[in-house]
């Protein structure tokens, strides 16, 4: 059945396409499609700004006499025309960022907590003292939080093992690796949070508390990096 109804398509789309006018509007019997004036390529797939700006700098394909350089987010970045006679664009890059996955808003393991924020986080001082925070209590159970909303400490029950008692500010300032390597990691605050989990221990979990304001940074630093680099190429004009 299938055979037969791709058939039987096949031979209508053979027929030439006929108009028709109804109640003064123009109708066709069959669908149509306008070929584009202009080829485009495909996009190239790249990872960091540093091999943007060497393709750039390269003119190694052929470019229009003016090209754009988007800033789409914190870890993409478009290379790509002005609009041709077709009224498209054609992207010759795309540049997507590798960072490291880290669950944000989401509990752990403390030690695997311990581990992510000495691998995924550039050491500052907040980050010492979650990292010393967090190793002052065993995987055993946390008995209760005093929380003025600026300091945060830890109490644990009589029997419990604490190795030290420490005081970390709320929010924490942190800069993950979030944005392309070659620019500034913007800091941004978050909230901590540790608790007890039945049959895991303590977790640890770090709240995202800047509203998104760190992507505009980002942005910002990425537009800055790519308008110096490509600075006295008037051909390239970089937007976000």
């Amino acid at each position: 059945m299938d055979m037969t109804r791709e058939a039987l398509q096949y031979v209508v789309g053979l027929s030439e396409a006929n108009t028709l006018e109804i109640n003064g509007d123009t109708y066709t019997d069959k669908q149509v499609h306008r070929i584009d004036n202009n080829l485009r390529a495909a996009a190239i797939e790249m990872n960091t700004l540093t091999s943007l700006v060497d393709y750039a700098k390269a003119f190694a394909d052929e470019m229009s006499n003016q090209m754009l350089v988007q800033v789409v987010s914190p870890t993409v970045v478009k290379l790509i025309s002005c609009l041709d006679t077709d009224r498209k664009r054609e992207c010759l890059v795309n540049v997507e960022a590798m960072i490291p996955e880290f669950a944000y808003g989401r509990y752990m393991d403390h030690e695997s907590f311990i581990i992510a924020l000495q691998s995924k986080f550039i050491d500052n001082d907040d980050r010492a003292l979650l990292l010393r925070f967090a190793g002052t209590v065993k995987d055993e159970s946390v008995a209760q939080y005093g929380d003025d909303g600026v300091t945060q400490t830890a109490t644990v029950k009589t029997g419990i093992t604490s190795v030290e008692k420490a005081i970390v500010p709320n929010p924490v300032i942190l800069q993950p690796y979030r944005t392309f390597v070659e620019v500034g990691q913007p800091d941004s605050a978050f909230v901590f949070r540790m608790r007890q989990s039945e049959g895991r221990g303590v977790e640890c979990a770090i709240f995202e508390a800047d509203g998104g304001a760190w992507k505009n940074e980002a942005m910002r630093n990425i537009k800055s990096y790519l308008a110096l680099s490509l600075e006295g190429l008037p051909y390239f004009t970089v937007i976000s």
